[in-house]
């Protein structure tokens, strides 16, 4: 069979662009913590390059992609690959290789529970997050991509994501948030960011990978892949900025952690909406973005949560704010895939993706604090305080990041 090379070629490209988002991740969630737990936080990142692989080879694509139970959840039709040949193509609509699909699925399912890693930095033992990684994949990740993605019940509702702001965010985003409340806070004062140059790195890494993940969810070159581009920009530099004179005027100085925690907000909220609205919705929703997400953080704060790197704040918070967003905003005029949102009549539609975004966020929550408490009863999940004040770097792994 010939493939459409171009679009091959683009796949390509924004599946290896998705794949470095998840060290960018660890670069940036990296400088955030303290430099005791430097190495702890970047290998919970890169650990999962090879977790995941592994457990999308074996059953993840299929439970993703194969048949059909109940809406809910695939079959094993296609575990290991099976019957998977490298002349298959995605769909007679879509002509390119089915493995590139399934390399740019699995670069999704890579980096969604790395987000949640940020929320319980320097708190959690690595054996523990290895078990909660793979039970987390298996229990709320895969099954909300079949129900979205993979033709499931939410999918014949009529619900829509298009790169991951109910499949991703909000469900990381809640995840992060359930083991807040478990792991508990922690001991002694917290670290300030160690290195804001490494988050810059990493925030540089994630906008430009970002391009991948929202653009590369089209499948395809055409219009819409261009727009849902353009609008990841936006919103990211919109949200940057407001984010940017909120924390001034909060302040009395301009932030650059700030300004790249907008960038960050900003391009969470645009992920579900990025190839359904237009450039001008794209920046309203970067400006809310960074609204939302500021207040989030500063009621968390109040609450006195511990989510060490506003993992909730900025990813559960602005994930939902988007399906939400879209909801309203949503214009079959800018893609005829898509559908009208509220403003445009689509009263449905607003209820179907709130009303999904709040499963997805509720089913989240409760079955990653259940999984956490299971896996204490096995193995210890948080490490106690001595271990902390020593440096969990040292402890867990035996290295440290920095020598002077």
């Amino acid at each position: 069979m010939d493939f459409n090379t171009g679009n091959t070629a683009f796949m390509l490209v924004a599946t290896s662009l998705v794949m470095f988002m998840t060290p960018g991740l660890a670069f940036f969630y990296g400088g955030l913590v303290g430099k005791k737990g430097v190495l702890t936080i970047m290998m919970q990142s890169f650990v999962s390059l090879g977790i995941t692989t592994i457990l999308w080879f074996t059953v993840g694509y299929s439970l993703c992609f194969s048949g059909d139970v109940g809406g809910i959840i695939g079959n094993l039709d296609m575990a290991f690959l099976r019957g998977v040949s490298v002349m298959d193509s995605l769909s007679p609509e879509n002509n390119i290789p089915l493995l590139i699909f399934i390399a740019y699925q699995m670069m999704f399912a890579v980096i969604t529970p790395a987000l949640i890693t940020g929320a319980f930095a320097e708190r959690v033992r690595f054996k523990a997050y290895i078990i909660f990684q793979i039970a987390w994949l298996l229990l709320v990740y895969f099954p909300f991509t079949h129900m979205v993605w993979g033709g499931g019940i939410l999918a014949q509702m009529g619900v829509l994501d298009f790169a991951g702001g109910i499949v991703v965010h909000a469900t990381a985003g809640m995840a992060a948030l359930a083991s807040v409340f478990f792991v508990g806070k922690r001991t002694g004062e917290h670290q300030e960011p160690h290195s804001i140059p490494l988050i810059a790195i990493g925030t540089a890494i994630l906008w430009f990978g970002w391009y991948g993940f929202n653009a590369g969810s089209e499948l395809r070159v055409d219009s819409v892949t261009s727009l849902a581009f353009l609008n990841t920009d936006i919103a990211a530099s919109f949200a940057a900025i407001v984010w940017l004179a909120i924390e001034w005027k909060t302040t009395g100085k301009p932030k650059f952690v700030g300004l790249l925690t907008g960038a960050v907000a900003g391009l969470a909220t645009i992920t579900p909406a990025a190839g359904y609205v237009g450039m001008g919705t794209a920046a309203i929703i970067g400006c809310i973005a960074s609204i939302v997400c500021f207040k989030a953080i500063g009621l968390k704060n109040k609450m006195k949560w511990d989510d060490a790197l506003d993992v909730w704040g900025v990813h559960g918070v602005g994930g939902i704010t988007g399906v939400v967003l879209l909801g309203i905003f949503g214009n079959e005029a800018i893609n005829a895939s898509g559908a009208n949102g509220l403003i445009h009549g689509g009263v449905h539609f607003f209820i179907v993706e709130v009303g999904a975004v709040v499963l997805a966020s509720a089913y989240a929550f409760f079955i990653s604090y259940g999984l956490l408490y299971l896996i204490d009863k096995i193995t210890p999940v948080r490490v106690d305080a001595t271990e902390q004040a020593a440096g969990i770097d040292t402890v867990l792994h035996g290295e440290t990041a920095y020598f002077m």
